[in-house]
Parts: structure tokens; sequence; C-alpha cells
């Protein structure tokens, strides 16, 4: 057996070993391996043939979709790197990450027409757009933004034609994937993966879980992020089958898709468990065909963890923690999780890990410490950031041996199973995102009436997190909590705007001058009277 080195090889044996066996299911469209792998092999030489070359990165602006998939693979088997985007990006933050990353593709939809053009305008250097269209035709508007191909005509042209002397040479340690993540400056980071780390970290997770061909994995999930697409590469792997959730709006429908498609894996952040947790008749709905279920993103609450428990007793819950730049480091066993119901579990294999206090020395079990991570899952670092890499992925005691420092805090017992305790920075983990304080407050401030901002995390039962901000409005200026909040749900992604908004005449100081947010911390404890629902129930 040829052991697969990169990420499309992954899909190549399984389209030669289950060519019509459905691959990707969405909605009413059903993706067998075959088809995903043609459409691949022809949107790779169509990338190949407007100019992208080995390790280009190519933006995806798509919502949850084939086409995603189909961009993943193609720009692996073009030797590129892909940048899959948040499909609720703002134009501010999606030309920031064009620009960022170089990019010299963007695939999007028409849908998006208007956010790309904002994004575009201006770019000295704005990259080829690929524009998918329901009519196949680009319409004349969207032609004056630059230069542009149809998906459709693109895939059409180059489709059925022979691999051979068309494709470039790639190693496992080049790149595949760029995946951008909010950082403590504000602006996202990203987070370089190679392929063969990539891959080694999904066999590692697909061990453990034992994965299998027979799995059918309902993904609410945004591809953009490490835990969504991992699903697919992982699926990908093993042969297994992919339903693609574009949001969580409809809960009744998607639960139905369960006893319906026989679905054995079921992914989840706490907030999507919350929301199941809370459905009228919950019993209504047909579990039995369900294996397994994850947690990741956030610790889950222990009472959803019970009621999870009590409801499908029969199913196999795996608490987890991971982050972006190791995709995961521990779960728990299953066998462990009623004995050890607030633990994240153990290192997955491969994984070493070690809890260290301010002066780098190791704490005793049960003494809080950071997190640091090795193994050969850790990522080289961050993307045209050589200072914040330095600072979190070290130098370890063996040459070539890198210390990922997470700045979560967790204690360890005699057992070693990890316990979150908290972060060292006042990151807020809303909807398992990360949202910067920092990056809230600026564009809080972008507002006309508003003089000054601050934003914390506030508990919150369904994010796990909510973002609470406090504004102080510009002297004679008339500002409402409710126009706060509109602001945010307008300019930000749903999981960052605002859920609370207090109007106050002044922040409170420390004596150097910042603001102090330990004393808002300790009076915005309560969120408050709600004024406005942010994100409804479109999760990730």
């Amino acid at each position: 057996m040829k052991w697969p080195l990169l990420l499309h090889e992954c899909l190549d044996q399984t389209a030669a070993r289950r060519p019509h066996k459905d691959f990707l299911i969405c909605g009413t469209d059903h993706w067998t391996y075959q088809k995903t792998a043609e459409h691949v092999d022809a949107l790779a030489r169509g990338l190949i043939h407007h100019g992208l070359a080995p390790q280009d990165r190519v933006s995806v602006f798509l919502d949850t979709s084939p086409e995603t998939v189909v961009s993943l693979y193609a720009v692996s088997r073009a030797g590129g790197i892909v940048v899959n985007l948040n499909s609720s990006l703002k134009a501010e933050k999606l030309r920031y990450i064009l620009q960022n990353s170089d990019a010299k593709i963007l695939i999007t939809h028409v849908s998006k027409a208007r956010i790309v053009r904002q994004a575009l305008h201006e770019m000295a250097d704005p990259p080829f757009v690929i524009w998918i269209t329901p009519s196949g035709k680009i319409p004349e508007p969207l032609q004056v933004i630059g230069p542009c191909a149809s998906w459709n005509a693109l895939v059409q042209e180059f489709f059925g034609q022979s691999r051979a002397n068309h494709l470039p040479a790639i190693i496992d340690q080049d790149l595949a994937a760029l995946i951008y993540t909010s950082g403590s400056t504000g602006r996202p980071k990203g987070i370089m993966q190679p392929h063969y780390k990539m891959l080694g970290v999904a066999r590692s997770i697909i061990q453990y879980l034992d994965k299998n061909e027979d799995d059918v994995i309902l993904n609410p999930l945004s591809l953009a992020f490490g835990y969504g697409l991992y699903q697919v590469v992982m699926a990908a792997m093993v042969g297994a089958t992919v339903i693609l959730e574009k949001s969580f709006v409809y809960l009744h429908e998607t639960l139905s898709k369960i006893p319906k498609h026989g679905v054995t894996g079921l992914p989840f952040v706490p907030s999507i468990l919350c929301m199941i947790l809370h459905l009228r008749d919950i019993e209504q709905y047909d579990f039995s065909s369900l294996r397994y279920a994850t947690n990741a993103g956030a610790a889950l609450p222990v009472p959803y963890l019970r009621k999870f428990r009590s409801l499908w007793p029969h199913v196999r819950l795996y608490p987890m923690y991971g982050l972006t730049e190791c995709v995961r480091v521990s779960y728990l066993d299953p066998e462990q999780v009623d004995a050890y119901p607030d633990s994240v579990g153990r290192e997955i294999p491969n994984c070493k890990t070690m809890l260290l206090d301010a002066d780098g020395r190791h704490v005793p079990p049960g003494r809080v410490g950071e997190l640091v991570v090795t193994g050969t899952h850790v990522m080289p670092g961050y993307w045209k950031d050589p200072e914040l890499t330095a600072r979190v992925f070290r130098q370890g005691p063996l040459p070539g041996q890198t210390y990922l420092h997470t700045g979560d805090l967790f204690t360890k017992n005699e057992q070693g199973f990890l316990f979150f305790v908290g972060r060292k920075d006042d990151m807020i983990k809303c909807r398992g995102e990360r949202v910067s304080p920092l990056e809230v407050e600026n564009i809080l401030l972008q507002m006309e009436a508003v003089a000054e901002a601050a934003v914390i995390g506030v508990t919150d039962e369904i994010s796990g997190q909510a973002v609470k901000a406090f504004v102080v409005p510009k002297k004679g200026v008339a500002l409402t909590e409710q126009e706060v909040l509109k602001f945010g749900m307008e300019n930000m992604e749903n999981f960052m705007a605002p859920k609370y908004a207090v109007i106050m005449e002044a922040l409170p100081k420390t004596p150097n001058g910042k603001i102090d947010k330990q004393e808002l911390k300790k009076t915005g404890s309560d969120p408050g009277e709600k004024v406005h629902e942010s994100g409804q129930a479109n999760l990730v």
C-alpha cells in the first residue's frame, strides 16, 4: 500500500477504492468520491492555467459547500496553499487577509460581490477572482472589478484531461493551508499548516476516535476553522461520508438528518449542544445511529455533559482540547467522562504536554501552570510574523524540537488528566471562536458617536462567553445601547459582535492611564439587561 504523503493523495486513494460512495452531502446534493476527484483535478488545472505557481496562496471565500471542499483539494493538487475564509467576514478583514497572505487567486460566490468589491477597492495588486454563479456566466458589473473567470467554465474546460506532466512536484513539508485566527494584537494571524503535519495529527485523531469508512459525519462547523476543516480531511483519509451543514438555524431539519442518513459522528461546540439540549421534546429525535460525539472550541459545561449522557448513554462522548497552532492536544476517553466530567483528558497519541510556571519551571500536580505542548503536530508558526512565532513556538532542548506555549492555564492531577483554568491574556472565547477585545474595540471606535470603548467577556449559557461592550459617547452626542449593538452586528462577524452594551460617562483607568479592565470585570460580571441577541443560530 502506498501511504499518502499529501493532502490530495488521500482523496485520490479513496476515490480509486470507493469511487461511487458518497463523500459529501449538502442539502439535496450528493458528491461521490469520484465526482469530487474529477472536479478537483479540473479546477487544479484551471488554477495553474491562470498563473498559480507552487506555494501561491488561494483564498476561498464561500459558504460551506461542496465547492469549498473541491477548492481545498484542488489547491493542494496544484501545489498551492489554501486559505479558507469565514463566510461572514466583512470587507476590511477580508482585505487584510488577502493582502497579508498575498493571495494570487480568490474563489468566491456572486452573492458576496458587494463585500468583495469593497475589499478589492484600491488594492494595489488584487487577486484574480474565480466567480461561482448560478447561471455559470459572470454578470457584467463583476467583470469591471478586475481579472476574473467563471468557475463553471473553468471546470468544464479542463474536465477529464490527462494528469500527465501537468501538475507541479511538491513535498510533504510544503504548506497545504493557512488558517487565520484572531490574535492578541487584534489582527488575524495565519497559522502555517504543512501537509505532513496535517496528515499526522489527523491520523492521531482518527486513531482515538476509531473513525472508519462506515462513518457518516454530520458537520455543522465552518470549514474556515480547524475543527470543521479536519472533519473533511479525516473523512477523506478513511473513506467516510460528511454531511455539510451551512448553519444551525433549523435545528429540527438538521437533527432529522441523523436517522435519515444513519449519522454516526457529531462534532459540536458547547453553544451548539446548548441549543440542542434546550429543544422542546428533545427525546423525540432518533439518535440511535450515533456512535460518537466530540466537543472542542471551549470547555464543555459539566451540566451539558451530564444531560447529554443521560439522554444518549450509548453515544461515546469525547470532550477535547486543542488550538489551531497544533490542532489537538488532549481528549477525554469516554470511559472516564463520568469520573472526570470537568477534564479535557490526556494527551492525544504522539503528543507530550507540560505545565510551567512564569519562570519556566515544571509545576507539581494540582498547581496551575501554562500548558506547553510538543510533538510533530505542532505547526511551524505564524505566517509573516517571525517575532510572534519566536515568542509562542520556542526551541526545545533537542535540535528541531519545538515547544508551543499555548497561553492557556491548566492544572494536571496525579493520573495525568488535564483541567482547563483560563487564559493568560484577556481573549474571549465566544461560540468556540477566539475574539480579540482590541479588534472589537477598534471597530466600535469607528462609530462617529463613540469616544472610548472597552470590551470584556462575560459568562453566557449559550456561547460560553459573550462580548460585553462599555462605550463612552462623545460630549453632547446621544447614543443608545441598541445603536451600539446594531453597529456591531452590521460590521463584525456574528460570533464577535457584542451581545451586551453599557453606555458610561467615563471608563475606569489605572494609574498609568490605561483602561482598567479588571475593574470593568468586577462591575460587569453581571451581563446586565439583554438588549440584543447577536449571531442567532448560525454559530460557526
